[in-house]
């Protein structure tokens, strides 16, 4: 794409992260840097928040490459192998960076959909698909049986629903009762209370997001997993509108699969659009959208870009769910693990777009095996229909051979990946929770490949992707409530209480805080 040309509709492949906070940090940074490089002046200086000598002093350094494996395949494909023992942290830190994009260009392109669908609706909606996806949602109305141009409500179409093959619509279901399970055992409803002292009582409760937003991305490919993931969670936690987004596909029709998940988990309407359009549109509402208090689900730059306009303006009052960027896995196993099981493993998350990563860690392995798994990666990946995608994708990626599992938790826990595979013999789940602190989701021993996790097992496959995983959890129920705290006094703990209430309000200069306590306690008991 020419710098002047619009953003594309969304399509996995372009999956990237919008580094809008990490960019705010290196601004923030530069900044402290041009106050420190200035004379002082005779006024006294407001303290920063972030302090130059509590920030790593890491400078980008190549580590020491052991060598480069390569083959034939995949137009001969190479991987970097380095050695644990070699990687200094400032070479640890250069492995753990991934690929850095353009923020400020993404966000140039962003902001004017985002004013156009906030000044024109639905109207900005439709010359928006027209023109990013090359759809009329007008003349292609009736393709989806819907009496308005971008929107289709339930009850859906049994005609739609009716093209989801018997197959098809059995493995959904078994996906929907696993994750439905899964994410029905994170909450637990009623009211949770304390007594913190005699005669305060401190309770807490959770209750659902009013209205929430599902990004599906979709376009030219077909992502019922996706519909799966967000739709679930929020039927468990009771939320009492869901309003799902994703692309038209070529003819204007909507990917069946994702109205039949969208028909199971109770979604009452689906805005036929991608983009950021969409995302402005459950922002921000329409004529015919209505405006959502939470947007969740992945999507390509443009996408997570419009999230983050929309959320940093107070005018919408509409949050987001997590930064999602480019698929990632980080595979440690040790030279009992078949290779063609490593090289899949590497390669399923590789192939979903050309700046995904993959990142090998090997236990006690020579050079002889690893030989091996990169001969696995080109022959397994020549078989695959996205090999073009794969030949970018793998050349992003590298091993690291180390010779302990602690070397290997280590470095992981560094990297903080979206998808973190352990296969290794006798390290079992309880090892995996006492080591590891920064990970998405871990698939643990020989038959846990990250796939059961994308598609079925239960857990959820909406993870924090570009080295997040060290301040984000991955998607659950939790983040379709809200939670919130009640506290119940009587006479005698107010009493006992306010002795220190008041005085932390002096201390503070808040007189009408110390007064509203003070009052009532001069006042005596009454009913």
């Amino acid at each position: 794409m020419s710098p002047s040309a619009a953003p594309p509709a969304d399509s996995p492949s372009d999956l990237q992260s919008a580094l809008a906070r990490i960019a705010a940090l290196e601004n923030q940074i530069a900044s402290l840097k041009l106050q420190q490089s200035q004379p002082q002046s005779t006024q006294q200086p407001q303290k920063a928040d972030v302090s130059l000598e509590d920030l790593p002093d890491y400078v980008d350094e190549e580590p020491p490459l052991l060598h480069t494996t390569s083959a034939d395949a995949f137009e001969t494909l190479e991987l970097k192998v380095y050695a644990y023992s070699a990687l200094s942290d400032k070479h640890k830190h250069t492995l753990y960076k991934r690929p850095v994009m353009n923020t400020q260009q993404i966000m140039d392109r962003v902001k004017p959909i985002i004013d156009d669908v906030k000044t024109r609706g639905d109207a900005a909606i439709i010359d928006a698909t027209k023109k990013f996806d090359g759809v009329d949602l007008v003349e292609t109305a009736h393709v989806r049986s819907s009496p308005t141009h971008t929107v289709m409500r339930a009850p859906y179409p049994a005609e739609i629903i009716a093209r989801v093959p018997p197959e098809t619509r059995a493995a959904l279901d078994v996906a929907f009762d696993n994750i439905k399970k899964f994410h029905e055992a994170q909450v637990e409803w009623g009211v949770s209370s304390v007594e913190t002292m005699e005669g305060v009582s401190c309770s807490r409760f959770p209750t659902p997001i009013t209205r929430v937003g599902l990004y599906v991305p979709g376009g030219t490919a077909v992502l019922p997993s996706t519909a799966l993931m967000l739709s679930t969670p929020a039927l468990v936690a009771r939320v009492p509108h869901i309003v799902l987004a994703t692309p038209p596909r070529r003819d204007g029709s909507v990917c069946p699969e994702v109205v039949y998940v969208a028909a199971k988990a109770g979604v009452e309407a689906i805005l036929v659009a991608g983009g950021a359009q969409a995302v402005a549109a459950l922002a921000y509402g329409t004529q015919t959208v209505p405006k959502v208090d939470k947007i969740f689900g992945p999507g390509n730059q443009y996408v997570t870009a419009a999230k983050l306009v929309a959320q940093n303006d107070f005018s919408c009052l509409v949050s987001a769910d997590l930064p999602a960027g480019p698929s990632e896995v980080l595979v440690i196993c040790d030279s009992t693990v078949p290779p063609a099981h490593v090289a899949l493993d590497l390669l399923s998350q590789a192939e979903h777009g050309a700046d995904s990563q993959a990142v090998l860690l090997t236990v006690g392995a020579d050079d002889a095996y690893v030989a091996r798994v990169v001969r696995a990666v080109q022959e397994e990946g020549a078989k695959l229909p996205r090999n073009k995608i794969l030949r970018e994708s793998v050349s992003k990626s590298y091993v690291v051979r180390c010779e302990t599992v602690q070397e290997a938790f280590e470095f992981s826990n560094g990297y903080a990946p979206e998808h973190l595979v352990v296969n290794v013999r006798g390290v079992g789940v309880d090892v995996v929770a006492r080591e590891v602190k920064n990970a998405g989701s871990v698939f643990v021993g020989r038959w846990a490949p990250v796939s059961c996790g994308d598609y079925a097992s239960g857990t959820n496959h909406t993870l924090p992707t570009y080295g997040y995983a060290r301040s984000y959890s991955g998607l659950g129920t939790g983040a379709f409530l809200k939670y919130v705290t009640v506290q119940s006094l009587t006479y005698a703990g107010l009493k006992e209480l306010g002795k220190s209430v008041i005085r932390l309000a002096d201390v503070e200069e808040l007189k009408a805080h110390g007064e509203s306590v003070r009052v009532r306690i001069e006042g005596g008991e009454y009913d």
